[in-house]
């Protein structure tokens, strides 16, 4: 399973760096693949594990912050794995280069 995510807190002024750097604590340390982008983070792995990492991030930002808002966009194929680079090579394939590369 794919799973893309924003984690998402309200009333901690607008300097968020060091809530998201906490964020990406708990997803470095699942173990899990994944892709850090600047608006969300997709992981890779099992569903129950993906989930669980997911829940583990919104909870520890509703530590940090009164409210908190957590979307997920979830991509699950039957015996897809590797999917965190290979979707983004098979449009590179096609296209004949490099995306989003400077």
């Amino acid at each position: 399973m794919l799973a893309s995510f924003t984690v998402v807190p309200f009333g901690v002024g607008n300097e968020l760096k060091e809530h998201i750097a906490a964020v990406v604590e708990v997803i470095d340390a699942s173990g899990l693949d994944y892709k850090f982008g600047a608006m969300q983070t997709t992981i890779e792995g099992e569903q129950g594990k993906v989930m669980e990492v997911i829940m583990q991030c919104h909870n520890l930002m509703l530590q940090r912050a009164p409210r908190v808002l957590t979307s997920i966009t979830l991509d699950d194929r039957k015996g897809a794995q590797g999917r965190l680079v290979g979707k983004v090579a098979d449009v590179e394939g096609v296209l004949g280069r490099e995306v989003g590369k400077e």
